[in-house]
């Protein structure tokens, strides 16, 4: 079967997902090192499903969905509405740290887009949105470097994958082949993340749920985390 592969959006979506893209992402764990002091997470079977129930039971149900309805609104030009979801995620996050990650990320995708000129007159609407949510940022990114949402959101939830398992190796004594049998087999559930955001990405944000009480515990915990790695 013949099919033809959109090399321009293609090479947007590995700069968007690059370790290289200087957002600051290697530094956050997002939890991970709370749930590793606590012992919750200790070995490989266990950092694996805790990974996969973020992305699957965090992750899927919150914060890609809002990722595909900050995506429509860039798209539509409805900059009110991006202002909007923009300001109810933030709202959302479960603790300091995870909204000052979004913040930190989301400013620093910001300055990127206005330096590189992604969306040209656009930029004065996402310049705007103060603090600015990583999502929000990234989402805007895909519209305007014509990246497909549905791709844009594996774009987005591989490098999270990739953040999480190199969080993983660096907090405990995986190695690295440990470390790529994890994203291989998570890569392979980021297509079921994205179909459970878009049946999720309800205008009226009634399907969103971020109900995850022990990760919000464990990532109030890091704040107060004697020795640690990471930011979150």
């Amino acid at each position: 079967m013949n099919m033809t592969i959109n090399l321009e959006e293609l090479s947007a979506l590995l700069h968007l997902a690059s370790p290289a893209l200087p957002i600051g992402g290697y530094s956050y764990s997002q939890g991970l090192e709370s749930a590793i002091n606590a012992g919750l997470v200790h070995d490989a079977a266990t950092a694996e499903l805790w990974i996969h129930d973020m992305m699957m039971g965090v992750m899927a149900r919150s914060e890609a969905p809002l990722w595909w309805l900050c995506y429509d609104a860039w798209a539509k030009a409805d900059f009110a509405r991006a202002g909007e979801l923009n300001d109810y995620f933030l709202a959302s996050r479960e603790s300091k740290e995870l909204r000052l990650e979004s913040e930190q990320m989301g400013w620093s995708l910001g300055q990127i887009a206005q330096n590189l000129g992604w969306g040209g007159d656009g930029l004065k609407n996402l310049t705007a949105i103060k603090p600015l949510a990583y999502l929000t940022a990234h989402s805007y990114a895909c519209v305007h470097l014509a990246i497909a949402a549905q791709t844009g959101l594996v774009a987005y939830g591989f490098a999270w994958l990739e953040n999480q398992v190199a969080a993983a190796l660096k907090t405990m004594s995986l190695g690295q082949m440990a470390g790529q049998k994890i994203f291989f087999s998570l890569r392979r559930a980021l297509p079921d993340m994205v179909t459970e955001a878009r049946a999720r990405a309800i205008p009226d944000l009634s399907a969103i749920d971020n109900f995850a009480p022990m990760f919000s515990i464990l990532s109030a915990r890091h704040e107060m985390q004697y020795s640690r790695l990471f930011r979150s």
